[in-house]
């Protein structure tokens, strides 16, 4: 029974779609031309209390495309090593990532009655962009994610606690964040995952998703 309570609470909490975090490092600021190095989703469950939370994490080392450009820069400030022969073994095309993140993000969506993902991310527009050039170069047809609909936790982190770089947004939350393990797709998905959460979850705690809902009851209205 309070597996179907948090199934049903979830597909009614954001018009029936499941937030999934994501985030991605990339080799420059270009989507069109720039490679997708790391890749990284947090998908989200929720408790019968109503309480979001992060449920699984999926990352991944990703080839640059064929003819892809990857600045020096980039790689100075990610710390990544493409000649590193640990990451050269593990490290998948762009197609194999996307398909191994994909495909756990489906089953949470039938999992939770969802018809579709919407991707939550910290400056989401950059990784939003990443992420359908990288499905559209590779020729994907289902792709999860609402096209161009998400939640920027930068945004809302302004909004609650007045901080939008995610390591203050973090420490504002209550939520350790380490500076050293930063800009890895892994650690900044799953500290993003947190964040989302716990506002979220704050704004429940103080009424405002269950006031909502009765405020449209009444209206008669849940467009």
């Amino acid at each position: 029974m309070s597996e179907a309570i948090a199934r049903e609470l979830m597909a009614q909490r954001f018009r029936s779609y499941l937030p999934v975090v994501i985030d991605l490092e990339t080799g420059g600021f270009n989507a069109q031309t720039d490679a997708v190095l790391e890749i990284a989703a947090v998908t989200l469950t929720m408790d019968p209390d109503g309480n979001l939370l992060p449920d699984a994490t999926y990352a991944y080392h990703i080839h640059p495309f064929e003819g892809a450009n990857v600045e020096q820069s980039a790689l100075d400030f990610t710390g990544i090593n493409l000649d590193d022969p640990l990451r050269r073994q593990v490290a998948l095309s762009e197609s194999e990532a996307l398909g191994e993140i994909f495909r756990p993000i489906r089953k949470s969506l039938k999992a939770h009655g969802c018809s579709r993902a919407i991707l939550v991310g910290h400056n989401a527009a950059f990784d939003h962009g990443f992420l359908n050039a990288a499905a559209n170069r590779c020729n994907i047809k289902r792709n999860p994610f609402h096209p161009f609909s998400s939640f920027d936790t930068a945004t809302l982190a302004g909004f609650v606690y007045g901080q939008t770089v995610l390591a203050r947004a973090c420490r504002a939350a209550g939520i350790e964040f380490d500076n050293k393990a930063a800009h890895s797709a892994r650690y900044d998905t799953e500290r993003t995952a947190e964040l989302f959460c716990a506002m979220v979850n704050r704004y429940k705690d103080l009424g405002g998703w269950r006031l909502a809902q009765r405020e449209q009851a009444l209206d008669g209205s849940d467009e």
